[in-house]
């Protein structure tokens, strides 16, 4: 199949692509490299543009066949989408429906969009299923609510076939060690305490441990990123059979901030330093997906489990590229 990766050259999108042309697929890359590498596309051809172009796309889309699209570019700190919400409405609601309108002109039928467990916004029951309310608590999360709405009604008005992803937390890197997480300003939290395994960084911070859990701190359901991406592939394969799906991607299991850190500290054999600060507002104490859905939509199950195991990929590829994709240039 001939697929266009939006947003290949990032974190996931990366992984995504070398996936893909494990497959057997072809795969066309667009990214405007704002945050993604070109180091990192390991296959595929890179063509450096913008989803906002809808003359590049429509080109895209028609001289290469392109079948399907998966989209993985967005704008996603949740912090940052609190006091620049322009940036957010622009890149991932009104850019997207440039992509969309593309598709649409040049007929192509299928996607499969990354959306995010930022559009439950405050979970009344975790682990969270599909069928809770989706109330999101800040532009990010909204603006890929807007798009999974988008996307219901393009396919009701114009026979869009869709599959919407629901993350959780991201992590890992590939097994080989070669491409893995790399972002300015870093804000996910295995690298970080990882940075500070490197003396990147004098200590990790700890946002409040007085949360109602085990530990007191925040507990998230940690993903390896080789994992997403075949979810995304099995999703890939079910659009072929007409089905639109709405689905979590997670584990199922739930690890607090200072299990991750003890972890950490377990893979790297190094002490991390750990300070305590302030709550950050909005942060739900527990986010765990539960991925029955999945599981039985896809035939899937994460094979990495565990956070050490999670871990020992994200260490391999820090310890060997301690400035991210910026090593390589070297």
């Amino acid at each position: 199949m001939n697929i266009l990766v939006i947003g290949g050259a990032g974190y996931i999108g990366s992984h995504m692509v070398r996936q893909l042309d494990r497959a057997g697929h072809n795969v066309v890359i667009l990214d405007n490299l704002s945050t993604g590498f070109s180091e990192a596309v390991t296959a595929g051809q890179l063509i450096v543009g913008d989803m906002q172009d809808r003359a590049l796309v429509q080109r895209i889309l028609g001289d290469h066949q392109i079948e399907s699209v998966m989209h993985f570019a967005a704008c996603a700190l949740v912090g940052e989408s609190v006091i620049e919400p322009a940036k957010y409405y622009q890149n991932n609601v009104l850019a997207t429906l440039e992509l969309l309108e593309a598709m649409r002109y040049c007929s192509v039928k299928k996607i499969v969009f990354s959306s995010t467990c930022a559009t439950y916004g405050q979970p009344q029951i975790v682990p969270i299923t599909e069928n809770e309310k989706q109330e999101p608590v800040n532009p990010y999360g909204f603006t890929k609510l807007v798009i999974e709405r988008a996307l219901e009604d393009y396919s009701l008005a114009y026979g869009l076939n869709f599959a919407a992803l629901r993350y959780f937390n991201a992590a890992g890197a590939s097994p080989e060690g070669d491409i893995g997480e790399d972002h300015q300003p870093e804000s996910h939290l295995i690298p970080i305490v990882l940075q500070v395994a490197l003396g990147q960084r004098e200590n990790i911070t700890i946002f409040g441990d007085d949360w109602e859990t085990p530990d007191g701190t925040c507990v998230r359901d940690y993903i390896h990123v080789d994992d997403l991406c075949t979810a995304h592939l099995l999703a890939l394969e079910r659009l072929e059979t007409g089905d639109n799906l709405k689905l979590n991607l997670g584990t199922g299991n739930g690890y607090s901030v200072r299990q991750i850190i003890e972890s950490c500290r377990e893979v790297t054999d190094c002490d991390i330093a750990e300070v305590v600060g302030e709550r950050r507002p909005g942060d739900p104490p527990k986010l765990i997906a539960d991925p029955s859905l999945a599981n039985n939509s896809l035939d899937w199950a994460p094979k990495y489990q565990s956070p050490k195991a999670i871990i020992e990929t994200a260490w391999a590829w820090h310890k060997t590229h301690p400035n991210g994709y910026e090593s390589d240039s070297k």
